[in-house]
């Protein structure tokens, strides 16, 4: 949930999702609809499908063990930094991730080039790690860095912006999908055509997007929520 979005955005949202689905079994067993129900808000919704399909696999393969299933598979939607930060604050790890803040500290800290790689970046934050406190010491790196060694205090800028979303294919995606689920069944693409006032072929082509990223299925010219 945190991936891109933030902090006091999320709060809610995780409060009343953990208290629905209090084990990864619990939320493996309800339908992707539900889950994009419950995801609805929080933007990039295909977060939800990875994070659904990685629940169905750790509930039957690894019987719920999220950290056993990390160590011995690649789950959809976790990449090397989601894993490490994961195991450090589940299972206090000896491991590293470095996240915008931990690497605008760096960068500040020993005033490094703000163009040093990923790679530099956690060898360097590897060397400063308190072995045993990993889980605490993060924790304290991403709050001096989201509260006092800011983005507009220090002038190191994130890596990656997020574009404009007024207008954008993002926009007409997160209309679409709150169409379909608010709709008991499917649609056809004539009856997107007449809500959404866009050319068909951008149209289809966000359609499509929508169905690689598992988000619907289509079927003949019909589109719906994919099970």
């Amino acid at each position: 949930m945190l991936q891109q979005t933030q902090v006091d955005r999320v709060i809610p949202y995780y409060t009343k999702w953990v208290s629905q689905w209090p084990t990864i079994a619990d939320f493996a067993r309800v339908s992707r609809k539900k889950a994009l129900q419950a995801w609805l808000g929080l933007g990039y919704n295909n977060r939800a499908v990875r994070l659904h399909t990685a629940a169905k696999s750790i509930a039957e393969r690894y019987q719920g063990n999220g950290l056993k299933a990390l160590e011995e598979e690649k789950l959809p939607g976790i990449g090397p930094y989601t894993k490490n930060a994961v195991r450090i604050f589940a299972a206090n790890a000896d491991l590293v991730t470095v996240d915008t803040n931990i690497r605008r500290i760096l960068i500040h800290e020993f005033k490094l080039p703000r163009s040093t790689t990923d790679k530099e970046l956690e060898a360097l934050a590897f060397q400063c790690l308190p072995r045993g406190r990993s889980r605490e010491w993060h924790n304290a790196l991403m709050d001096y860095g989201a509260t006092l060694l800011t983005s507009r205090k220090t002038g190191i800028k994130p890596k990656s912006a997020q574009t404009r979303f007024a207008g954008s294919n993002r926009q007409l995606r997160a209309q679409l999908l709150r169409m379909f689920l608010g709709s008991p069944g499917s649609c056809t693409l004539k009856e997107l055509a007449t809500v959404h006032s866009c050319p068909s072929s951008r149209l289809i082509s966000i359609l499509d997007t929508m169905v690689r990223d598992g988000l619907l299925e289509k079927k003949k010219q019909n589109y719906a929520i994919k099970n």
